[in-house]
């Protein structure tokens, strides 16, 4: 059995498509479709099932995907120990972060890793958590930062830090400096115009939910998918925004805002670091995962 053909097989079965498969490991989709029905002529079992919306395993694809799994987590720890025989650990390892982490975050992680890590290859992808987790459990990434993430039979999450959320407007025109910030009542934040992602973005539903709490909902300007444009907005006087004061502080041009705390009660979300119950980890993927809490929290902790 041609472990590039199971490689090819797993991928299609786990991203339910030749075509976000063959993306996914950057060959042609002919060329995959090819390997993959090589490895049914060879098991002389039809291994997936091929419609208009897809792929899905078949009940002897979904046998093989089982085994499947561990026998490329079996390689891939082989590898692992043959680097560890040469005196390191090697791999790759993709990490799915926020982006109001990302710009802090991936500079002293890349130089951690690197030092810590020098045989393997990190990749560092940004998006919002609902993507994120998406990508987790498809196999895209193999660890994940996300925003206040629910438990799921297919993903472990592990608590990293309780980050506050910030009102964010525009600065008055002439305010070199902002004033001493002035509390805001999540009540009062209900009624101003808001600049926020659209379900089922984390932060949005974790908003939606903490104001139902008190009795109120908030008020939506515009619904807006990236941090980058959200400030943008801001700082256009489109609305306000309910940030961390990391996301302010990374922006291209942090003086265009001012910050207010939250209260009664304050706006707390949790991140999380994930992986995916579905395959196991390899020791690179869980050194990483350790050098990820080290890092994060050193970084958020002095911020």
């Amino acid at each position: 059995m041609d472990l590039k053909q199971l490689e090819y097989f797993v991928r299609v079965a786990e991203l339910g498509s030749f075509t976000r498969a063959a993306v996914a490991l950057d060959v042609a989709q002919p060329a995959l479709s090819r390997q993959v029905r090589l490895l049914e002529v060879e098991l002389r079992q039809n291994l997936l099932v091929r419609n208009g919306r897809g792929a899905t395993p078949t009940e002897a694809g979904k046998l093989l995907l089982e085994h499947g799994r561990g026998i490329l987590h079996q390689v891939a720890r082989t590898r692992e120990e043959m680097g560890r025989v040469r005196g390191a650990l090697a791999g790759r390892v993709a990490i799915g972060l926020p982006p109001s982490l990302a710009r802090v975050l991936t500079v002293p992680l890349t130089r951690a890793f690197r030092a810590q890590l020098p045989q393997a290859s990190l990749s560092i992808t940004e998006a919002l958590s609902v993507t994120t987790q998406e990508w987790l459990l498809t196999g895209r990434i193999d660890l994940a930062v996300l925003y206040n993430a629910q438990p799921t039979p297919e993903m472990e999450t592990t608590p990293l830090h309780d980050e506050e959320l910030m009102l964010v407007q525009q600065r008055p025109q002439g305010l070199a400096e902002d004033p001493p910030p002035l509390p805001i009542s999540l009540a009062e934040v209900a009624h101003l115009p808001l600049v926020i992602p659209s379900r089922p973005n984390a932060i949005r539903m974790h908003v939606e939910t903490e104001m139902a709490g008190i009795g109120c909902k908030p008020t939506i300007a515009l619904e807006i998918d990236g941090v980058a444009a959200i400030l943008d907005l801001v700082a256009d006087g489109a609305g306000c925004a309910l940030l961390s004061r990391n996301a302010v502080a990374s922006s291209v041009r942090p003086s265009l805002f001012q910050t207010r705390a939250i209260k009664d009660p304050p706006l707390l979300s949790r991140l999380s670091i994930a992986t995916s119950l579905l395959r196991p980890s390899t020791l690179t993927q869980k050194t990483t995962l350790a050098l990820l809490k080290q890092v994060t929290a050193s970084v958020l902790n002095r911020t």
